[in-house]
């Protein structure tokens, strides 16, 4: 059964550094597409990061270009997300979401993760 299970989320003070994980099992990354999404309280899902099978990379938020990194170790069938330089407004819970070698969205993701919480705040 295909899961995506993310981690490493919690509390952060503002200007701190989050890694989020995502895990797969039951499917290799190596031809999938992996993307990084939130929902911030009150508003909607939005796309944050995603990597293509190819390695190559869509940022769908600019508020994140230059703080955020996404990264994956395919040995491992994990893909990261590096949150630095954390802002309030970054408090969401964030989902991972996989799709079969392109990054196809927020409506287009075959596979979700249940999410894990971030909240900035001093």
């Amino acid at each position: 059964q295909l899961q995506l299970v993310e981690s490493g989320g919690g509390l952060v003070q503002p200007g701190g550094s989050l890694r989020l994980s995502c895990a797969a099992s039951g499917f290799t990354l190596d031809y999938y597409a992996i993307g990084w999404f939130r929902q911030a309280p009150g508003k909607e899902r939005e796309g944050v990061l995603c990597q293509e099978s190819n390695g190559g990379t869509t940022n769908y938020a600019n508020s994140v270009k230059g703080r955020f990194t996404i990264s994956r170790d395919n040995a491992k069938n994990t893909v990261y997300l590096q949150m630095n330089s954390l802002k309030p407004e970054d408090t969401a819970i964030y989902y991972c979401a996989a799709d079969r070698y392109y990054c196809s969205g927020l409506h287009g993701m075959d596979y979700w993760g249940k999410g894990t919480l971030v909240t900035v705040s001093s």
